[in-house]
């Protein structure tokens, strides 16, 4: 009984510790160093330097689209996830930015035909390139601006 009770304690503890090292070399960066404006010092151990999101590399600005349909000289906005239309519970592409991918040249064409095709409604289309420039330091701080037409 005190050996398991001594060995809950020791993995508690270490638990504890190592979350505690984690979260710190996650926030560090981005977050403790300009908080406190100093360079923190940094741990060194197996954590990436992201922190939760691994080993995807994370840069300080973030770009996503918007898609406008325009009819009857009006301009709409349409609803990403009626874009991309997925069937799983709990996963949801939109917020994993995957509408960001049509801002590449080499997708223009099949994503307009995509869009005429699913909103036949609509006249034409606007693909707009939405910039965030710094989320640390102004992070609602944006610059929006057509990047492409869609239409006949």
């Amino acid at each position: 009984m005190v050996l398991k009770s001594y060995r809950n304690i020791i993995i508690s503890v270490f638990v504890i510790v190592w979350a505690s090292v984690f979260h710190y070399e996650s926030l560090r960066h981005f977050y403790l160093q300009p908080y406190f404006h100093r360079a923190l010092p940094k741990l060194k151990f197996l954590y990436p330097p992201a922190g939760w999101i691994m080993f995807y590399q994370v840069d300080d600005r973030a770009v996503y689209a918007k898609v406008y349909g325009v009819r009857n000289g009006n301009t709409d906005l349409i609803d990403p996830h009626e874009i991309i239309r997925t069937r799983f519970i709990g996963f949801d592409m939109v917020h994993r930015n995957v509408l960001s991918t049509v801002l590449m040249p080499s997708v223009r064409q099949d994503f307009c035909r995509v869009l005429k095709n699913q909103f036949p409604e609509y006249e034409k289309f606007i693909v707009a390139a939405v910039e965030y420039p710094s989320l640390t330091s102004s992070r609602f701080e944006q610059i929006q601006a057509p990047f492409y037409q869609c239409d006949e």
